[in-house]
């Protein structure tokens, strides 16, 4: 149990950095000014790109550093450095696939995270599937597993309380009906009964 427990624990760490992502990009969705947005979704995914960058290169040769290895991305090593590349680019187009659902979503920005790590999960068997081809045999549990993970994202994402849609701003037209509204209230408080 504890060869388990280290890589549970990083486990649970990406689930609550992953879980996180997706209502701290919601943060950064641009007001409108005259009905269009004041910025592209892209805008923030500069600097998720950035982060990535920073956070991947400084930890990943810390952690380097930590294990004893070596510097050499070449001849025997080289592989490292072409299956890393390969996955950077999965996740990276998958961050920009979460940006632009989160950024797109019309208030159902909750809706989408759970259908990522649900279809994740899924996708992650089904490769599993593949890469093994026919020698292994699967379980039909697999299959029932996927159905459940489903339906799943289907309960979470429709009792995930959503709030209150944020106030419009009001618009000259507004205020000067609520200056009217006062200023009639006044006038009638002022005439005797």
């Amino acid at each position: 149990m504890n060869k388990m427990l280290i890589p549970i624990l990083f486990a649970l760490g990406t689930a609550l950095f992953w879980g996180c992502y997706g209502p701290t990009i919601g943060n950064a969705q641009a007001p409108r000014v005259n009905g269009a947005p004041l910025w592209s979704p892209f805008k923030p995914y500069v600097f998720i790109g950035i982060a990535y960058l920073v956070i991947a290169i400084l930890g990943g040769l810390a952690m380097m550093g930590v294990k004893g290895d070596s510097f050499s991305f070449t001849g025997e090593y080289f592989p490292t450095m072409k299956w890393g590349f390969l996955a950077g680019c999965l996740g990276a187009f998958g961050a920009l696939c979460l940006t632009t659902a989160m950024m797109t979503s019309k208030g159902n920005a909750l809706l989408v995270m759970p259908i990522v790590f649900g279809g994740a999960v899924s996708v992650t068997a089904i490769v599993s599937v593949i890469r093994l081809g026919g020698h292994v045999t699967i379980n039909p549990l697999l299959w029932v597993g996927m159905a459940l993970t489903v339906i799943g994202v289907v309960i979470v994402a429709m009792n995930t309380p959503h709030g209150h849609a944020p106030t419009k701003p009001a618009t000259e037209s507004t205020e000067a009906a609520e200056s009217h509204a006062a200023t009639t209230v006044e006038t009638d408080d002022s005439q005797p009964t």
